[in-house]
């Protein structure tokens, strides 16, 4: 960020704190009523883009310019109620445009280093812009279908298990619920009875859980048994000592695509990313002009493209600054 947006950002936190220290004042100050049910505020109305909202000097600041602003800093405002958090990004925005001016008379554009980061921040908002276009607005339902589908027929199967036991501390009261079971003792009433752990009045029920969501002691002695079946000798976790019982084995399903559609689409618009980038370098001939750099570039975008660290995190920034606005 320059460094004008950091003192932005700062004068803006000093609204924020008159903001609040008013509200403060204000409940202080109001006398005490019987609690009722908050009245709902009407939504606020539309406003047009190009309703101009403050002029600073002779530059006029737009709904369409605080729209863009919050793009950009609704982050760092996020923890604030909808009307505050439009009225700090707008007092950052005015801040921007008033250091912005005086910069401007200097002439600091003309400085090189400021020049480098225009240009750069430029670049940036031509890439996001190009991303939300060609990207992220290109995704279609289908397609994400279509990722969760060739996911799903990708998954090697996996067998999960429905089980429930008894939890005591000591291996010997383990071997004494072992011995009221092998006499007939109901192992859900034993579970509420002796059971230790939370499931205890649920008379010890797990419920279904695949590979890797037990310990290692647990989970073994688990897939061991058979439908029907407890273990004959104790188990013995962090946790302490353990009976299981073997309801059911089933395999496992995959989750439902509206429980992941939101992640899934993540994955294709990243794929997407690698895309364009790819062809907008193969287009754009990049050139090396020392062969060590690119030797070193090479090394690192192999081990990215096993990763793929890096081309997330500039897709997740794309997506980040070239989504639209939230309405004010």
């Amino acid at each position: 960020m320059l460094t004008s947006l950091r003192l932005a950002l700062a004068t803006s936190g000093l609204v924020l704190a008159a903001l609040a220290g008013s509200a403060q004042a204000q409940d202080a100050a109001a006398p005490v009523a019987p609690a009722a049910a908050p009245a709902q505020a009407p939504a606020p109305a539309p406003v047009a883009p190009d309703t101009v909202l403050v002029t600073v000097g002779g530059a006029k600041i737009t709904q369409a310019d605080l729209e863009a602003a919050s793009a950009d800093l609704g982050s760092q405002f996020a923890q604030l109620p909808p009307e505050q958090r439009r009225l700090a990004t707008l007092a950052a925005l005015i801040d921007i445009k008033a250091l912005a001016a005086k910069g401007e008379a200097e002439k600091l554009a003309d400085d090189a280093e400021t020049a480098r980061r225009i240009a750069f921040l430029r670049e940036r908002a031509l890439h996001n812009a190009y991303f939300e276009k060609h990207g992220i607005a290109a995704i279609t339902d289908a397609e994400v279908r279509a990722r969760y589908d060739k996911e799903v027929a990708a998954m090697t199967p996996v067998e999960e298990l429905h089980a429930k036991h008894i939890l005591v501390p000591t291996k010997e009261e383990a071997e004494a619920a072992i011995k009221e079971l092998d006499a007939g003792k109901d192992f859900d009433a034993l579970a509420a009875e002796k059971s230790t752990g939370p499931t205890g009045p649920q008379g010890g029920d797990l419920g279904f859980f695949g590979p890797g969501q037990m310990v290692p002691a647990f989970e073994t002695a688990a897939y061991a048994l058979e439908p029907g079946t407890y273990t004959k000798e104790p188990v013995q976790t962090q946790f302490g000592w353990h009976v299981i019982k073997v309801l059911e084995k089933r395999p496992q399903q995959p989750p439902a695509f509206e429980q992941v559609a939101d992640q899934v689409r993540q994955v294709v618009m990243r794929e997407k990313y690698v895309e364009l980038v790819q062809a907008a370098r193969a287009e754009e001939a990049v050139t090396y002009e020392d062969p060590a750099l690119k030797a070193q570039m090479e090394t690192m975008e192999k081990a990215m493209a096993t990763g793929a660290d890096e081309p997330e995190a500039a897709a997740d920034e794309a997506e980040t600054e070239a989504a639209p606005a939230p309405a004010q």
